[in-house]
């Protein structure tokens, strides 16, 4: 049985193939070949992996990346396609669903609706309450700065607290479970996602910056 996380890495390699090296994505100022040369990082090369997070170990990070975007276009996407080695631990579907499925959805996610703001990664039940687990381990990650409560509320799923107030201080997000992934990673103009909550509490929201 295919799982969801393969399955999103399988439609983003075909995205690649359909769209080329030079397309637009929602990670700003980087192109479809920069994000494949990103994945493929990722998957094959954890010495680098520290420097996506750590800004003192980037230059390593940066270099091993470029390494991998100066490859054939067609050759990067096949990396990205059959993703890490055999011995990676990523291998395992239950360690790659849980590592995998979100970075993958997210990225479809950059390279669909950069093209076109109204696509959408097809979307099944199995999928969507896959996603809206994942909503809970991103959403306490990203928050961590956040100085006000947060709840997060997905029709037919139910609703999450992110983060406890503090005081009355409090916002609630509104939104499907893929949209609430794209908001909560920083793709707030893309995702959509209702935020509601006083004045002071939605503006020192709004200040906390989001994203890994």
């Amino acid at each position: 049985m295919t799982s969801l996380a393969h399955a999103q890495r399988q439609a983003l390699s075909d995205l690649f193939d359909r769209v080329g090296p030079d397309a637009p994505t929602l990670d700003e100022g980087w192109t479809t070949r920069d994000l494949a040369a990103h994945l493929a990082t990722r998957d094959r090369r954890p010495d680098a992996m520290p420097g996506i997070l750590v800004p003192a170990l980037s230059g390593h990070t940066d270099a091993v990346q470029q390494s991998y975007a100066a490859r054939p276009w067609p050759e990067l996407v096949d990396l990205v396609r059959f993703g890490p080695p055999a011995y990676a631990p990523t291998r395992i579907p239950a360690i790659a669903e849980r590592v995998n499925l979100a970075e993958f959805y997210i990225h479809h996610e950059d390279v669909l609706r950069a093209q076109e703001p109204k696509a959408q990664v097809p979307m099944t039940p199995e999928l969507e309450a896959a996603l809206w687990r994942m909503v809970s381990t991103m959403g306490r990650m990203t928050l961590l700065r956040c100085k006000v409560g947060v709840t997060v509320v997905a029709p037919g799923h139910g609703e999450q607290v992110l983060r406890k107030p503090t005081g009355a201080s409090a916002v609630s997000l509104t939104g499907r479970p893929g949209d609430l992934l794209l908001y909560l990673s920083g793709r707030t103009a893309a995702a959509d996602v209702t935020v509601e909550g006083s004045p002071e509490a939605d503006r020192a929201f709004r200040q906390t910056p989001l994203g890994l």
